[in-house]
C-alpha cells in the first residue's frame, strides 16, 4: 500500500493551501517564556535532516539516530519511565502502562522525518531549511509544521504529567514513525503489524491531520479547530490501450495512444457524482450556530438545499474533493521511437475515493464512462481509509474538551481530509481514528508544509503543548474533569 511523496504530498498541500484560502493575514505577538523555551527545543529538533528518500538505498540513519538521543536528553523522565522499542531501528514505540488493565489504550502518532528540500529550492526559503532559525516570532524550517512540530508537543506533554506525579489508568502508546513522507511501510505498517500480532486494540488514536484555525471564512472572528474525523481512501487504477505496430507512415486510424487519449478525456469530463457524506454532514452541522441565518438555514437543511452546497464546494479546485471521488492521471507511457506506432499505451489513475464509495463503485463508473471494450480497466493498489470517527465517541470529545480548556471560545468542527495519513494503516486495529495535532497557524504559515518558509508562530507554543497535556490527560484518565 505504498503512496508517492507526489501522491501524498498533494493531500497535505491541498491542505495546506486551503488553509491559505481560509484565512486573513495573522501577526506577531510577545511570546511567553514557556513558549520561547519550547520554541528553542522545536528549533533544536529541525536542525536534524531526518529527510525520507524515496530511493531506501539513499537512506541516511545518522541524522535520526542523532534525533532520537537528542530526545532522550529532553525528555529525561519520559525515556526512564517509558517502556521504549524501536521499530525497524528508527521508529520510536513508546508505552506508557495503565494502572487498570480493562482499559482499551490511547495512541498518539507523530513522525520523524520530513521531506527533502531539493537543489535551488533551497535558495529561495528565507531561512535555511534545517537551520532552526527563530526569528520574528516564528520557529522556521522543515518539520515545523509537519510534523516535527507533534513529535515535541506531545513528548513535552508527557514529561510535565510525569513530572507532576500523573500516573495514567489506560496505557498510553505514543508512535512516532521514521518514514511517514514515503508511506510508513517500516514504520506505521511495522507498529500496526506488532499491535495486531501481540492483540492490542486502542480505543483511540490521534494523529497529523488537522489543526487549530484563524479566520475561517465561515467563521471569520472565532478560533476554530479542525479535528478530522475521516479521510478519503486511495485506488489505483490502469488503463491499458492496445493496438497495432507499425511504421508512422502508415498509421492505423486509432492508435493505442490515440484510444488511451480518448479514454482520459472521458474521465476527466465525466467524474462521479458529488454527495454529502457524514465528516462533511457533521462539519457544517458543527458549523451552523455560528454562521449567517441563511448558511445556517442551508447547513441544516441540506435534504432541501444540497444541491446548492455542493455547487458551492464543487466551485473550488480544493474544497472540491470534499464532496467528489476524484481521478487524477499520474503517468502516461507509450511509445519508444518517434516514427514507430506502439502496441500498446497505458495510463495511471490515482483514484481518491469518499467514504462509501469502494473500489468496485470506481471500475463501474470507469467501465461505463470510457465505454470502450479495447481499453482495459485494471484496480492495482488500494488502501482503505479507516471508518469515521464518531463525533459521539471518546476521541472527538476528548479532543474538543482539552482545546476548549484552553480556548474556551474555539468552535470546534469535525471534517474530512483529501489526503492520507499514517492511521490509516491501523484500520481494523483502532477503533475510534481522529487526525488533530494542536498547531496553530495563520496564513503566513500555510503554504510551508512540503513547501517554501514552513514556520510556526512561537506565540502559541505554549497553548499547543498545554492542549496536548491536556488530551493525554484525559485519555489516562477517562471522565477526569480538568483543573
Amino acid at each position: 500500500m505504498r503512496e508517492s511523496r507526489q501522491r501524498r504530498s498533494g493531500g497535505k498541500l491541498a491542505l495546506s493551501i486551503m488553509i491559505g484560502l481560509l484565512f486573513g493575514g495573522g501577526g506577531t505577538a510577545l511570546a511567553s517564556p514557556r513558549s520561547e523555551e519550547i520554541a528553542e527545543r522545536l528549533a533544536g529538533a529541525i536542525r536534524f535532516e531526518t529527510v525520507s528518500p524515496e530511493d531506501p538505498a539513499e537512506f541516511d540513519p545518522e541524522p535520526f539516530v542523532a534525533f532520537a538521543a537528542y530526545l532522550r536528553d529532553l525528555y529525561p523522565r519520559t525515556h526512564a519511565t517509558l517502556d521504549l522499542e524501536r521499530i525497524n531501528e528508527h521508529t520510536l514505540l513508546f508505552e506508557w502502562k495503565g494502572t487498570n488493565p480493562d482499559l482499551a489504550p490511547a495512541l498518539f502518532m507523530a513522525h520523524l522525518d520530513v521531506v527533502p528540500v531539493e537543489g535551488a529550492a533551497v535558495e529561495a526559503w528565507t531561512h535555511p531549511p534545517f537551520a532552526g532559525e527563530i526569528v520574528d516570532g516564528f520557529v522556521w524550517g522543515r518539520g515545523a509544521l509537519d510534523v516535527k512540530s507533534g513529535v515535541i508537543f506531545w513528548l513535552e506533554a508527557i514529561e510535565s504529567l510525569l513530572a507532576g506525579g500523573f500516573t495514567p489508568e489506560r496505557t498510553i502508546y505514543l508512535s512516532l514513525g521514521h518514514d511517514e513522507e514515503i508511506g510508513g511501510q517500516h514504520g506505521a505498517v511495522a507498529v500496526a503489524e506488532r499491535f495486531r500480532s501481540l492483540g492490542i486494540h486502542p480505543a483511540f488514536l490521534f494523529d497529523e491531520g488537522g489543526l487549530i484555525l484563524d479566520g475561517h471564512p465561515l467563521l471569520p472572528e472565532a478560533t476554530t479547530a479542525l479535528v478530522i474525523t475521516a479521510e478519503k481512501s486511495y485506488y489505483t487504477v490502469q488503463l491499458t490501450a492496445h493496438g497495432v505496430s507499425g511504421h508512422s507512415s502508415m498509421p492505423p486510424k486509432h492508435t493505442a495512444i490515440g484510444k488511451l487519449a480518448r479514454a482520459i478525456e472521458r474521465v476527466e469530463n465525466h467524474p462521479m457524482p458529488a454527495k454529502i457524506v457524514r465528516p462533511l454532514r457533521d462539519m457544517l452541522e458543527a458549523a451552523s450556530p455560528h454562521v449567517s441565518l441563511g448558511r445556517r438555514f442551508a447547513f441544516r437543511n441540506l435534504w432541501l438545499t444540497g444541491g446548492l452546497v455542493k455547487k458551492s464546494f464543487l466551485e473550488d479546485q480544493v474544497s472540491a474533493p470534499l464532496v467528489r471521488t476524484t481521478f487524477a492521471v499520474t503517468l502516461v507511457s507509450g511509445g519508444v521511437k518517434d516514427n514507430v506506432i506502439p502496441e500498446r499505451a497505458q495510463a495511471t489513475i490515482n483514484v481518491r475515493m469518499l467514504p462509501g464509495d469502494t473500489p468496485e463503485d470506481v471500475i463501474e463508473h470507469l467501465t461505463r464512462v470510457i465505454d470502450d471494450p479495447e481499453i482495459e480497466i485494471e484496480g492495482t493498489t488500494w488502501g482503505m481509509a479507516p471508518e469515521p470517527a464518531p463525533v459521539d465517541g471518546i476521541a472527538f470529545p476528548l479532543a474538543s474538551e482539552a482545546i476548549r480548556s484552553v480556548y474556551p471560545q474555539a468552535i470546534v468542527l469535525p471534517g474530512l481530509i483529501s489526503g492520507a495519513t499514517d492511521s490509516r494503516h491501523f484500520t481494523g486495529i483502532v477503533d475510534e481514528i481522529i487526525r488533530f495535532v494542536p498547531e496553530r497557524v495563520h496564513v503566513s504559515q500555510a503554504d510551508g508544509a512540503h513547501g517554501r518558509d514552513e514556520r510556526i508562530a512561537v506565540e502559541y507554543l505554549a497553548d499547543s503543548v498545554a492542549i496536548a497535556t491536556g488530551m493525554v490527560r484525559r485519555a489516562g484518565k477517562p471522565g477526569l474533569q480538568e483543573e
